[in-house]
């Protein structure tokens, strides 16, 4: 009896083994994508639906920072790097850059506060505590309370090199592990101030400053004229296989553009748009 178990087990096994061989549906390429915490939600959610319709298809994506992913392209460890950072002249070397769309950085307060407008050297200032009370910007004399993002965070690193510019967040800054404890600590706190994506802000913020008189929205962070503003790049060789190519294809096709913008992502001008599609039918293919 034992026997004859041991053999149908064995008859299973190699069944199970031959469909994953032989299979046409299961996974017989890979992409590896790698960088920017934050856009790896938006890089998972394109690469969710397109496996759908590319079901031998698998696409990884990892995060690990914008630094990461240029390096990862840079030293051709994977398919894609993914940055919510600008390239420097040093970055650039053995990348093609594409633009997947652009995004900013929300400053929020307490609807009780009555300032609407910083800019940006206050924001810097209040961040590295040169500025500790409102009433230095023109609010009420009360303190301060800073918060801010934990270390990995997308937003904390895109917030350190837009406004920080090489100077540190202040070491007593109250630190929060998501955007939702930001948004729920100032919408309680008269004192705080806090930042997070635009992409992610909920309705539970009631005030959002204004940064050197513009305010945040689709308009202004497209044209560039809101300061907090970062792009979302998809970095590549100039030489890919098939896959990755058609990937990218679909990603600036209507459809993943439409994508995009339920994400709340500002996608490329029309011009941009060409780059990027002129760019990919360029790629030559190993």
């Amino acid at each position: 009896m034992k026997s004859k178990f041991k053999k149908i087990i064995l008859l299973i096994a190699i069944i199970v083994l031959l469909f994953f061989l032989f299979n046409p549906g299961s996974s017989s390429h890979r992409i590896d994508i790698i960088g920017s915490t934050s856009v790896q939600p938006i890089a998972e959610e394109l690469a969710t639906v397109y496996s759908k319709d590319n079901p031998n298809l698998l696409i990884n994506v990892q995060g690990g920072g914008s630094g990461m992913g240029i390096r990862s392209i840079q030293q051709k460890i994977a398919d894609i790097g993914i940055s919510s950072k600008k390239l420097y002249d040093e970055d650039n070397e053995n990348i093609t850059k594409l633009e997947l769309g652009y995004e900013g950085i929300v400053i929020c307060v307490n609807h009780e506060n009555n300032i609407s407008n910083l800019s940006k050297q206050q924001l810097k200032d209040i961040f590295s505590g040169k500025i500790n009370n409102w009433q230095d910007v023109g609010g009420s004399d009360c303190e301060i309370h800073v918060l801010t993002r934990e270390s990995g965070s997308g937003t904390l690193t895109s917030f350190n090199e837009i406004v920080m510019n090489g100077d540190k967040i202040k070491s007593d800054a109250i630190t929060q592990s998501s955007t939702n404890a930001i948004e729920q600590t100032v919408a309680n706190d008269e004192k705080a101030i806090g930042y997070v994506s635009y992409t992610t802000v909920s309705d539970s913020v009631k005030k959002l400053l204004s940064i050197d008189g513009v305010e945040i929205s689709d308009e202004t962070i497209a044209n560039g004229s809101y300061a907090l503003t970062r792009p979302y790049l998809l970095l590549i060789h100039d030489h890919e296989n098939k896959y990755v190519k058609d990937f990218l294809s679909w990603v600036f096709s209507p459809e993943g553009i439409e994508l995009l913008k339920h994400e709340k992502i500002i996608s490329p001008n029309e011009k941009e748009l060409e780059t990027n599609r002129n760019t990919i039918n360029n790629i030559s293919v190993y």
